[in-house]
């Protein structure tokens, strides 16, 4: 089985401790969004990223990164990439609503493949992004418990994106009985430099928070299986930050400071009566499924 990853986030001081030698780690999709904002956030001494992706990431890979030019699914491929590494970070495959042979193929025999891989090569602990969409008709409106809409809410998904994020998590659940793999799923919100959108004051996740959500799922002790909102401290956020907490993930970041700049553009927000900001998955419980979304306007269903 793979090294306990040897880093963590301090919380309070935001500094780094070093507590083993090196590692190995595996980052699918390196190339895409989340990728190039996370990858020099986990860069530490002793470390080196393995980058995978359909193309060459921007800036190009460093000196402590190995570039792998391949797909997610192809389990060839993934099982080369995962040869010698202590974990796998997986954010690759379709990242929004598009046909269903598209999410089937890039996000539930992707991630598939990815944990296959990981398990053949020994490799113990598995990082998968999954979505606010997995659970995205899930609604304020009906209540929350204390301390808001708990990471392991059932699966609600609002799209054939969010099922394919979905069937990802019950994957992870499956290799974490099975074959005793640690395997953690971020129900990721909105990460971002900066909140785009009023649904942003609840859901943002800032990239430094990110990376220290990545961090403590990297250095939990035997964490078994886990599902935990990918989201800061929000002053608005309605998402539960226990499950978070309970694996060492602190976040420091809150969308508030950029309240003023976004009511100013969009509008007060009404996080209990309006649909996008109530929902989960917002605008996206209204899109005809298959119909390729991203953001903006919800497609009618002729279009």
């Amino acid at each position: 089985m793979g090294k306990v990853p040897y880093t963590y986030m301090d919380s309070v001081s935001q500094g780094w401790a070093v507590t083993e030698a090196d590692q190995s780690l595996l980052i699918t999709g390196a190339a895409g969004r989340v990728g190039g904002l996370l990858r020099p956030l986990l860069a530490r001494p002793g470390r080196r990223l393995r980058l995978l992706d359909l193309r060459e990431p921007e800036p190009a890979a460093g000196a402590d990164e190995e570039l792998v030019i391949g797909s997610v699914t192809d389990l060839d491929a993934m099982v080369a990439a995962c040869g010698g590494v202590d974990a796998v970070i997986h954010l690759g495959g379709q990242s929004a609503e598009e046909g269903f042979d598209t999410v089937l193929e890039s996000n539930v025999y992707g991630t598939y493949a990815v944990l296959e891989a990981a398990r053949r090569c020994g490799v113990d602990r598995v990082v998968l992004a999954s979505s606010n969409h997995a659970a995205g008709f899930h609604d304020r409106r009906d209540g929350l418990p204390d301390g808001g809409l708990p990471a392991d809410a059932p699966a609600r998904p609002d799209t054939f994106y969010g099922w394919s994020k979905a069937a990802a998590e019950i994957a992870g659940r499956m290799y974490a009985d099975k074959y005793g793999m640690d395997v953690v799923c971020l129900r990721i919100g909105l990460w971002f430099p900066r909140p785009p959108g009023l649904r942003g004051l609840a859901m943002w996740l800032s990239p430094e928070d990110g990376a220290r959500l990545v961090e403590a799922c990297l250095s939990a002790e035997r964490p078994g299986f886990r599902t935990v909102w990918g989201i800061s401290r929000n002053t608005r956020r309605w998402w539960s930050l226990t499950e978070g907490k309970s694996i060492g993930y602190f976040p420091v970041d809150d969308a508030e400071r950029f309240a003023d700049e976004l009511i100013a553009g969009h509008g007060e927000p009404d996080f209990t009566a309006d649909p996008v900001l109530t929902r989960v998955g917002g605008q996206w419980c209204d899109v005809p499924p298959g119909r390729p979304y991203r953001a903006g306007p919800v497609p009618e269903a002729g279009d």
